[in-house]
């Protein structure tokens, strides 16, 4: 199985992790040889007069500081950057990051200590700076040299994760950008900067082998990054300017599918994506660098029309799929951290040349502070849709949308969620998934949100569809052996796929959405104990009464030939990464094969 799983990923990404891996470990990699000096010169100046805005702005650390997204805490002084900011738990930072573990049980999940140094504050700094707070500009400063001070280059956490690397150096580029400051830089920062790069140009190769967002974000740092210090003659730069940009093309290649579909499976994963290249274009643009080729164009018009079409998108949310750590690549709204608008405004812009949204709200926030104009032209309504290089399916009839996720994995899966149904209603999601929460929580925890029972899906025999070789590992990928592909008619819009997994347990899902229903048919065989139907509902006082479940105003009605029983239970969700909250779950039981029929009137 593991061999398997092996072939799966790919023999060329296997040889990238384990050179990776044997150069750190026999002491080969340059990077275990490097070393920096960064001076103790302010890193951004007093801003120009030409570069003030006053737009609303992020004020998400103002007087307190943000993690996640959702977690607050009230706070004026710079955080404790080696801090679990949920326990307090501390970390040191005199070691070589090679020394510290991905999963040390000391301190918990390690993006807790990694989240402050992302630099998001940097950026709602010089958002108010912009505005005219110079206290402002002298706190990013202030933090910048804490951060510096307490994180000696590369010893310790916040130097561990070359992705965490290449956020800051985005996160610095952005703010440089909004004081326009590109050709202004301090030699402070030209060395923060170089001391990045440096970090991340030696093994950017492991992040290629991840398939992943880590290959797309250090490509970016290294492109925006060197073409930075390009200006200013540094050695390095042209390497790192050239080896980021063959990256993004080949990442933009090799991870975009040809309708938009990402290698990732995840809503906020693909955002994360879509705003690094966003933001290398507008990057490329300012300095009036060559274009990237057509078929990175292409791929990323493709990318954001696929999150443009996702359930929720237009209404400030987004369906809940795939997993998710809380990032936000261009924080420059303050929308809530789920709202995908601000950053599907400014990639259509960009490789669209239409606007997502019409009138003049939150999502125009990117566009206003980086100074690029609105297109004219708008893209128009989203429809009915399927995405079949990733495997998913969006059925539209009137206010209500349906998003089915059907397997067609190119790419390892991080979620047994296949034939999951999300349901929205006017923008409200009625049928929910359960998010991924954490990725170094209690081993029930982790197993529970990558699994399948906090779907909206078949489980067989109480066992996920596919077993689980590793944390991030999937073995036995499920395959789409029944396809029915969109049908569209003036009433009705319906679909239908179905797979067999590796113990020939089989599930086929019908779904037609219709005036005021919902219907879904769903064909389960090949068990061998018992199989079990969750539907994950909206938060709220919902009553079960015989065959039936409502709040109220939606009711769900089971009906089936073969024999089952209905239980309302509570399960959890994670809309935020490291939080979790109850919902009420339907779950359907049964011991027989059969073809059970869910109707849901809205």
């Amino acid at each position: 199985m593991k061999a398997k799983a092996a072939l799966d990923l790919g023999a060329v990404n296997l040889w990238r992790v384990f050179t990776y891996r044997l150069g750190i470990k026999l002491g080969i990699n340059p990077v275990k040889r490097l070393t920096a000096i960064i001076g103790d010169d302010d890193f951004f100046i007093p801003i120009a007069a030409s570069a003030r805005k006053l737009l609303p702005a992020n004020d998400s650390w103002n007087s307190q500081h943000c993690f996640f997204g959702w977690y607050i805490k009230q706070a004026e002084d710079t955080p404790n950057w080696q801090q679990n900011c949920f326990t307090g738990k501390t970390i040191t930072a005199d070691q070589p990051w090679w020394h510290i573990p991905d999963f040390a049980a000391d301190i918990g999940d390690i993006k807790t200590v990694w989240e402050a140094s992302r630099f998001d504050w940097v950026i709602c700094f010089m958002q108010q700076a912009c505005a005219g707070d110079t206290a402002a500009l002298e706190k990013c400063n202030k933090w910048l040299r804490d951060w510096i001070n307490s994180n000696p280059a590369y010893l310790g956490p916040n130097w561990k994760c070359g992705q965490e690397a290449s956020i800051r150096v985005m996160h610095l580029a952005l703010a440089a950008l909004l004081l326009q400051q590109q050709k202004l830089t301090t030699t402070a920062l030209q060395q923060l900067i170089a001391a990045h790069l440096a970090r991340i140009a030696p093994t950017i190769r492991y992040a290629i082998g991840q398939d992943n967002n880590h290959g797309t974000s250090e490509a970016a740092a290294l492109f925006i990054g060197g073409s930075w210090l390009a200006l200013y003659n540094h050695p390095d730069a042209d390497r790192w300017q050239k080896l980021g940009r063959n990256w993004l093309e080949n990442r933009a290649k090799c991870l975009i599918e040809h309708d938009g579909s990402f290698s990732q499976y995840s809503a906020t994963y693909h955002r994360v994506m879509l705003d690094t290249y966003a933001l290398a274009e507008v990057w490329r643009r300012s300095l009036s660098l060559p274009v990237f080729s057509t078929k990175l164009q292409t791929r990323l018009a493709a990318a954001t029309l696929w999150l443009y079409n996702m359930p929720g998108v237009a209404f400030g949310d987004v369906a809940n799929l795939g997993a998710n750590d809380g990032a936000r690549l261009i924080p420059l709204a303050g929308s809530d951290y789920r709202d995908c608008r601000p950053s599907v405004q400014l990639a259509s812009a960009l490789f669209l040349n239409k606007q997502a949204f019409a009138g003049d709200g939150i999502w125009n926030a990117p566009l206003k502070w980086l100074r690029l104009p609105s297109p004219v032209a708008g893209l128009g309504a989203p429809d009915s849709q399927q995405f079949d290089n990733g495997g998913y399916a969006v059925l539209r009839h009137n206010n209500a949308e349906a998003l089915l996720r059907y397997p067609r994995f190119c790419f390892r899966p991080g979620q047994a969620d296949a034939l999951h149904l999300d349901f929205w209603l006017a923008g409200v999601n009625v049928l929910r998934d359960g998010g991924s929460y954490s990725y170094n929580s209690t081993p029930e925890m982790v197993s529970y949100f990558s699994g399948t029972a906090s779907h909206n899906t078949a489980q067989f025999d109480n066992r996920d569809q596919m077993p689980k070789l590793s944390r991030f590992l999937f073995g036995e990928w499920l395959k789409t052996n029944y396809l029915q592909p969109l049908r569209i008619s003036d009433s009705s819009v319906s679909f239908a796929a179905g797979y067999t997994d590796y113990k020939g347990a089989s599930h086929k899902r019908e779904v037609m959405l219709a005036d005021n229903l919902l219907t879904v048919n769903d064909e389960l065989a090949g068990f061998k104990l018992n199989a079990v139907i969750r539907w994950r509902l909206l938060p709220g006082d919902w009553v079960l009464e015989g065959n039936s479940v409502t709040n109220g105003q939606i009711s769900l009605n089971i009906t089936s030939e073969s024999e089952f029983t209905l239980r309302l239970c509570e399960g959890q969700e994670s809309r935020y990464y490291l939080q979790s909250t109850p919902l009420p779950v339907l779950e359907l039981h049964t011991t027989e094969p059969g073809i059970f029929t869910t109707e849901l009137f809205f």
